[in-house]
């Protein structure tokens, strides 16, 4: 796993859009987006309805490769405050066997700002973790810091003559935004306005390519 330091602490980054933890065996992860088809189905548009399964079987295949122990779910966790009551069977049981058997933290969003309690875990509006900040969306007034989510930040880099557009971190001395996790999710390009005013000065996108972290400073 490609290591990643920020906030004085030593992380490792799982796959290409999580955040392990070792010093504290814990998973960060941020906008999960679950249900996302199921809502965008009760509207018209008909997408195929396995992005949830996919995306609780990734987070499970991560936890397994790390030996996570605790996990932060940075929020936007269900696409919207009715998701969880539209979870399948089998994605219901995953679940449940993942927010059972481990130390699990919900940060509420600008989506599921109303979580039911029911879905295991606990649920928070933010949290003070180690001396970092859990939160969904970046505040810039924040001197801690802070880990959030909410961007789905996205860089594109020239590979072999290939333009390629990859999910990102964004790192500046006091912030790392991380990328989304979920399987129906979009992108916004790190450089744009929004993510550079709620990151602050020093930017950096920080995309993860073959066991490393490439560096690319932002505008």
């Amino acid at each position: 796993m490609s290591r990643l330091v920020f906030g004085g602490q030593d992380f490792r980054v799982a796959g290409r859009t999580a955040l392990f933890w070792p010093a504290r065996r814990a998973l960060i992860v941020a906008d999960l987006h679950l249900e996302k088809a199921s809502w965008f189905a009760e509207r018209g548009q008909m997408l195929p309805p396995y992005d949830t399964l996919a995306t609780l079987r990734g987070l499970a295949a991560q936890i397994v490769a790390t030996g996570t122990r605790e996990v932060w779910c940075l929020g936007d966790n269900f696409h919207d405050r009715e998701g969880p009551s539209r979870l399948t069977h089998g994605a219901r049981e995953i679940l449940k066997t993942l927010t059972d058997g481990l130390a699990w933290h919900w940060i509420t969003g600008n989506h599921d700002a109303d979580l039911p309690k029911g879905i295991g875990g606990t649920i928070l509006a933010e949290a003070e973790c180690s001396g970092l900040v859990m939160r969904h969306r970046a505040e810039t007034g924040e001197v801690r810091p802070e880990l959030s989510g909410h961007f789905h930040p996205k860089h594109r880099i020239v590979a072999r003559g290939r333009s390629v557009s990859r999910a990102c971190f964004v790192r500046t001395p006091t912030k790392l935004i991380l990328p989304a996790f979920g399987a129906l999710t979009g992108g916004l390009a790190a450089q744009h306005p929004e993510i550079l005013a709620a990151a602050g000065a020093r930017a950096q996108a920080l995309v993860p390519v073959a066991g490393r972290v490439l560096e690319f400073p932002l505008p």
